[in-house]
């Protein structure tokens, strides 16, 4: 049995890795990912606002003594000679490529399209496999058009794209107004696969305190059909590598998720409950499947039920609504 896919042009062993998340952020985690089957690794994203602010405080801190005496001139050496990136980041993802043979895959969230470029060259060059462009911008101002978010999107992705020689991924949110537009947008600008989706999350009114506070909340197994529906529809209209992540949980959520198109499965949620040995259990399921529906490998499973290939296409579009809204019955 083959189980076997080609990701961001990444030959890797199975379609499943461990998604962003703290577990990522231990080598301990990521040896117990790999010796139970896992195929890459997910890192957090390096968010520019932290390097951007690390660098305001220490140029205040170093300004405060220049010129204060005679020798202050020399006493800190200039700006450009810091390493502008956290060092920390960067040497996990070298204890990760000394400690492991799993692909690495960083993850990078910027502020405007300088830092994106900038910061993406320090990690291809501490050793990442590949780059996820974790974008996050939401429209929040009356007068800033949709198309302006997304043509935001497309300038990163290609200064880049121009920046770094290491496959490129960018991980897109369910609200564009058209996915498959942006999508086919950014297959032109030569990047190399798409993550659907990432998660806003949203925040929580306390009405006894009234604060308005952020909170986490797993995924859960709803959360995978919108990505199931994109999955399905981008498939067979662009040839960007497809990742899917969010709301797989068993074994057949990654079933679901290769018959849909997708190339790779990533899983963060379940692992944060059951730990990073449950990948075992996700592959085992996986094979499982397979065997008892005579499948040979996963080539044969991913997209079979794709837009194109699925005997009721309506269940992608418009059709399925209105028989989707019959089906409540009191």
């Amino acid at each position: 049995m083959n189980l076997t896919t080609n990701y961001l042009g990444l030959k890797l062993k199975n379609p499943l890795m461990p998604g962003a998340s703290p577990l990522s952020d231990h080598i301990d985690n990521i040896r117990r990912f790999e010796d139970a089957g896992a195929a890459a690794i997910v890192l957090h994203s390096l968010f520019a606002e932290q390097i951007e602010r690390r660098e305001q405080m220490m140029a205040r801190h170093i300004a405060r003594w220049n010129d204060s005496f005679a020798e202050a001139t020399t006493l800190f050496p200039e700006q450009d000679e810091y390493s502008t990136v956290p060092s920390e980041y960067l040497e996990h993802i070298a204890k990760i490529k000394a400690a492991t043979r799993l692909p690495v895959i960083a993850s990078l969230n910027g502020t405007h399209i300088g830092s994106w470029a900038y910061y993406a060259q320090y990690i291809e060059q501490a050793g990442a496999d590949a780059l996820e462009l974790n974008t996050y911008f939401m429209a929040t101002l009356c007068d800033i058009p949709g198309s302006e978010i997304e043509e935001r999107v497309l300038e990163i992705a290609r200064a880049v794209r121009q920046s770094v020689k290491i496959p490129v991924a960018v991980k897109l949110s369910p609200f564009y107004s058209s996915v498959a537009h942006l999508a086919g947008c950014l297959e032109k600008a030569k990047i190399d696969g798409l993550v659907l989706f990432n998660r806003f999350f949203q925040p929580e009114i306390d009405v006894e305190t009234l604060e308005v506070s952020p909170r986490l909340d797993l995924s859960n197994q709803e959360d995978l059909r919108v990505r199931l529906r994109w999955l399905g529809m981008l498939r067979d209209q662009v040839k960007l590598s497809l990742g899917c992540s969010g709301g797989v949980h068993a074994p057949e959520d990654v079933v679901r998720a290769l018959l849909a198109g997708a190339d790779a499965v990533q899983v963060v949620s379940v692992l944060l409950k059951k730990g990073p040995g449950h990948i075992a259990n996700l592959l085992a399921g996986l094979t499982s499947w397979m065997e008892e529906h005579e499948y040979e490998s996963v080539k044969e499973i991913r997209g079979a039920l794709s837009l194109h290939n699925c005997p009721d296409a309506e269940a992608y579009e418009r059709g399925n609504y209105l028989r989707t809204l019959q089906l409540w019955k009191e």
